[in-house]
């Protein structure tokens, strides 16, 4: 499984943006999916999840109200829309895939940045 996100950049306080996850590969094996994001000198952090059939989500309360995950698996892609930016909101952003089965097996993206300029 191949996962590249797309969408980062530089925002304005109280913008938008919107993240893709396209997924490639063994695609019929992913599970759950979701974000997860890393800020200069803090420990990566997630976001947001969703699960296989994407009829459950959850959220980081940070981003609880702002940001909504969802994924289209006709198109094996995720999203994120993020809504009123914070500054602190500016990170690494990496999307990340959980296989079916057992041992629980992750694939990890590259990460897109998004900056948050206040």
């Amino acid at each position: 499984v191949q996962l590249v996100e797309s969408g980062g950049g530089l925002v304005q306080a109280g913008g938008s943006l919107s993240l893709s996850c396209a997924a490639s590969g063994s695609t019929f094996s992913i599970n759950g999916m979701g974000w997860y994001r890393q800020a200069p000198g803090k420990q990566r952090e997630l976001v947001a999840t969703i699960t296989s059939g994407g009829g459950s989500t959850n959220y980081a309360d940070s981003v609880k109200g702002r940001f909504t995950i969802s994924r289209d698996n006709a198109k094996n892609t995720m999203y994120l829309q993020m809504n009123s930016l914070k500054p602190e909101d500016t990170a690494v952003y990496y999307c990340n895939a959980v296989l079916f089965g057992f041992p629980i097996v992750h694939y990890w993206g590259k990460g897109t940045l998004v900056t948050v300029d206040s």
